[in-house]
């Protein structure tokens, strides 16, 4: 592992340099831009359409900080910024039945939304052909905004991320226009540029239902005055045809992604062209994409390979002859769970963790079924950051040891759990209630046990009127308790 890559480090290190960069844990991407793309840039005029602005390498959010909140949500989106992400990858773009765009990792919403809940949409389960692959379930096109809206988003591995089953529920779908609306608020928050990373999901297909997405999005950004050299709106698709239609409608970045290099891009098998991505990523393919687009979002094997047990081999020449070409690279997805980690950054799970509750017997203690052992474990590949006064009955949770803290490694689907003296109490989220110009709370959980401004949540004794005893997540309201349930437990530290 010796060959050098374009940046002048050893290729051997790569990958695990790229892996120890990412802080937003699951689904994190990085955005590299050598000395060579830069002075190629100009070529594309504006400076690079506005990428020259961003810092290199640049961090993107994938479908937002998607390890800690569930993909394709304002929740995840906001998250993201708030971990350091320089540019959120807001979102994938799939279209209605009446022609608005929305964030979803795919048409199919059985497994990223609550729709299974809703009886009245049963009858739309169907089965599509979607390139070339037959897939059952509910599809966003036979859908009108109106009626996606009544579903919420939740955790679409929750295998993986049981702690994400938390935040089920939580938010809606939002459209396209809401993330620009989103976008602009937090950039006059943040006081610096918040950048934004669309993709547009199955183009072919869905061009084949009359439902075009490159014009509707070109349309968007013309309206919001975000389809410039410098508009902070990065566009990528794995269809190389869909970003040249994209180039000559806008003048936004554009990117080409690219899968495993024995794949074909579906436009590809669609019209008969019998290239694959092996044939992208050579110099001459290299160069003709760099006459239509500014770079190039390979997957990390494209970089640096793995052999079939897994582990890392020689670094390929992709990066050095992208830069070459004027490009610049987006590999993606940086995961910090074990099944997309190679062994060497693997970690073993967590140790099995018991929580017994020792609260005095009674009305106001947990049942004995709710405070009894419990096992978690977590899959990442390396421990989460901690505070020092971690919970211990919740690893890797960083946590002010007040009570009322979600506790991520107790997933509860639609619920929460918390901390009462040394046991554990579980209760329902409220409805979200959420509608444009901002957040209410519905009349029937105002003021349960906590009382008018305290969001539902009971203070422990001795707590001043007024302060919330419990450290909220980033873009959550607080939540709700049980209804009728009984009070909290006075809290005491772990």
């Amino acid at each position: 592992m010796g060959t050098r890559e374009s940046n002048g480090q050893p290729g051997g290190t790569g990958r695990r340099a790229l892996l120890g960069a990412v802080v937003l844990g699951a689904g994190g991407t990085v955005l590299a831009q050598g000395g060579t793309a830069r002075a190629a840039d100009a070529r594309h005029g504006g400076g690079g359409r506005g990428l020259k602005d961003l810092p290199v390498p640049a961090i993107v959010g994938h479908r937002g900080a998607s390890g800690y909140r569930p993909e394709h949500t304002l929740g995840s989106y906001q998250l993201a910024l708030d971990m350091g992400a320089d540019i959120v990858e807001a979102g994938d773009l799939v279209p209605t039945r009446d022609g608005h765009l929305v964030c979803r990792h795919e048409p199919e919403i059985g497994g990223t939304t609550d729709i299974a809940d809703h009886p009245e949409f049963a009858g739309r389960r169907t089965t599509r052909t979607l390139d070339g692959a037959a897939v059952t379930g509910w599809f966003t096109e036979d859908f009108t905004l109106a009626e996606l809206k009544r579903l919420r988003a939740v955790e679409r591995i929750p295998a993986n991320r049981p702690h994400n089953t938390l935040y089920d529920g939580r938010w809606e779908i939002p459209t396209f226009e809401e993330v620009l609306r989103w976008q602009d608020e937090q950039t006059r928050k943040r006081g610096k540029q918040v950048w934004i990373y669309p993709e547009t999901k199955h183009p072919t297909y869905f061009r084949g239902l009359g439902l075009g997405l490159e014009e509707r999005l070109a349309k968007i950004l013309r309206r919001h005055g975000k389809d410039r050299r410098n508009s902070p709106v990065i566009l990528q698709s794995f269809e190389p045809t869909s970003i040249q239609r994209l180039n000559r409608l806008v003048d936004n970045p554009l990117v080409v992604l690219l899968s495993g290099a024995s794949s074909r891009p579906w436009d590809f098998v669609e019209s008969g062209d019998p290239r694959t991505v092996a044939d992208l990523i050579t110099p001459k393919g290299l160069k003709e994409i760099a006459s239509y687009a500014q770079g190039i979002g390979p997957t990390l094997d494209l970089v640096i390979p793995r052999d079939a047990a897994g582990r890392l081999t020689e670094p390929t020449t992709l990066v050095r002859d992208a830069h070459r070409a004027g490009l610049i690279l987006h590999p993606y997805t940086l995961r910090n769970e074990n099944p997309s980690c190679p062994p060497s950054s693997a970690r073993a799970p967590t140790p099995t963790r018991t929580a017994t509750s020792s609260a005095p017997t009674g009305p106001t203690s947990p049942p004995a079924s709710t405070a009894s052992s419990r096992t978690t474990r977590t899959p990442e590949c390396w421990p989460a950051r901690t505070s020092s006064t971690a919970d211990p009955s919740c690893p890797g949770r960083v946590t002010s040891g007040r009570p009322g803290q979600p506790c991520p490694g107790r997933p509860s689907r639609g619920g929460y759990e918390t901390r009462a003296g040394d046991g554990v109490r579980t209760g329902r989220l409220p409805p979200p209630a959420a509608r444009r110009g901002g957040r209410r709370r519905d009349a029937r959980h105002r003021g349960r046990t906590g009382g008018p401004g305290t969001g539902g949540v009971a203070p422990a004794p001795g707590t001043p009127r007024g302060r919330r005893p419990a450290v909220r997540p980033a873009g959550l309201a607080p939540p709700g308790r049980a209804h009728g349930g009984p009070p909290r437990a006075p809290y005491r530290p772990p």
